[in-house]
């Protein structure tokens, strides 16, 4: 192919961010459509808000857990055939979850599709999408992962609406179709590097059509790094935090005497935030770089949940959501481009996926400690609060180092 042929045709990476846009506007809207079904899923099971919160961060856990494992396989298999299966396993677990006879039985489902299925096609898409690109990798990685920005704004209204309209186990057949069907779709659009096309990052040919290895630290090197270590710790801190919105705002609304529908607004108000701060401020972080970013991010994530913490009306929760959900979409979006810039791309799934490991433990704890804290109390006012002191100290250590 010639040159000017070359140069007329879309480059391909721009598909790999497409195709990763619609896995994770599925898989993680799916997700993240949790907090409507909390109250269905109460008054079926005769649970408290803190047990059936559990089923979320059970499933959060694996699914950035396991990215310790998707990883390194898309790094030796590419990250197509893990994609396709994992979203076939976020269809297959909505589906049981909507047979559940028990909690127990939710948990399960929920952790085993949701969880396990997220769980194999995040971690190696996101890395599929960072070897594509050198100079505008902030601004592809936020276009890609913005598919849960959109997916948390668009999914929780959809789900709400089945909920009143079919029932919560029929929302959660629709939704298990919707996963099942469209996300291998996409997901055969995936392709692990822009060498395999005879192209480098950013869709240079190669030079004299030699290709270049990837570069980049052993796993062992770099996770044994004072810098990984950093990157680990503000993780986990984050992490205990910025989960807690998704699965608890929703019920505070209805708490506070909103509908049903206006609380799952509320979720999709942090889609759209998120959407937001995926466009924004992925560009923005390649022209400050991409460090000093990461920790405004976090600490900006840690101011707005002051306005939760005081709001009570719906219009203070809005401005809460959106404000979150702007700093929670450039975390997002920017937390693996440093990896990338740190470490290289030899084995940017495998890091990828043990930093990840950072963040399922704060997933595991946050959501459901903040359930168990409501139900003792009657407040949300000492999970919000620690979730501040976390997030800022995660910011600090990002900056300081």
């Amino acid at each position: 192919m010639s040159a000017e042929a070359r140069d007329q045709r879309l480059f391909y990476g721009w598909y790999v961010v497409a195709a990763a846009f619609v896995i994770t506007f599925l898989g993680f809207g799916c997700a993240y459509t949790f907090s409507p079904f909390i109250g269905p899923l109460q008054k079926e099971f005769g649970a408290s808000r803190g047990s059936v919160s559990l089923a979320f961060s059970v499933a959060g856990f694996l699914y950035f857990a396991l990215g310790i494992v998707s990883g390194p396989l898309a790094d030796r298999w590419g990250a197509r055939r893990l994609a396709v299966i994992g979203m076939l396993l976020i269809g297959g677990g909505l589906a049981l979850a909507s047979r559940a006879t028990s909690l127990m039985q939710v948990y399960v489902a929920y952790a085993a599709g949701v969880g396990l299925g997220l769980g194999t096609a995040y971690v190696p898409t996101l890395g599929a999408v960072q070897r594509w690109f050198s100079k505008r990798r902030a601004l592809a990685s936020g276009l890609a992962v913005a598919g849960i920005g959109v997916g948390t704004f668009v999914v929780p209204a959809l789900g709400s609406f089945l909920i009143g309209k079919i029932g919560w186990r029929e929302a959660y057949v629709v939704l298990g179709s919707l996963a099942a069907i469209v996300g291998p779709v996409a997901a055969l659009a995936l392709e692990n590097s822009p060498h395999d096309r005879g192209l480098a990052p950013d869709g240079e040919p190669s030079t004299d059509g030699i290709l270049i290895d990837p570069s980049g630290a052993s796993v062992r090197a770099a996770v044994q790094s004072r810098e990984f270590a950093v990157l680990y710790a503000s993780g986990l801190l984050c992490a205990l935090g910025v989960f807690v919105p998704f699965v608890h705002l929703g019920p505070y609304a209805t708490d506070h005497g909103m509908s049903a529908a206006a609380a799952a607004a509320l979720i999709g108000a942090i889609g759209v935030g998120s959407t937001a701060g995926r466009f924004l401020l992925g560009n923005f972080a390649d022209r400050i770089g991409r460090v000093p970013a990461l920790s405004a991010m976090i600490g900006g994530m840690g101011v707005s949940l002051v306005v939760w913490l005081f709001a009570t009306g719906l219009w203070g929760l809005v401005v809460f959501a959106l404000v979150f959900g702007v700093f929670y979409g450039g975390w997002v979006a920017v937390l693996p481009t440093v990896v990338m810039d740190r470490f290289g791309s030899r084995n940017i799934g495998s890091l990828i996926g043990v930093l990840y490991t950072s963040v399922a433990l704060g997933t595991l704890v946050g959501p459901a400690a903040a359930g168990w804290a409501f139900d003792v109390s009657g407040s949300y006012e000492l999970p919000i609060t620690a979730a501040i002191g976390a997030d800022l100290i995660a910011a600090a250590l990002i900056a300081l180092a």
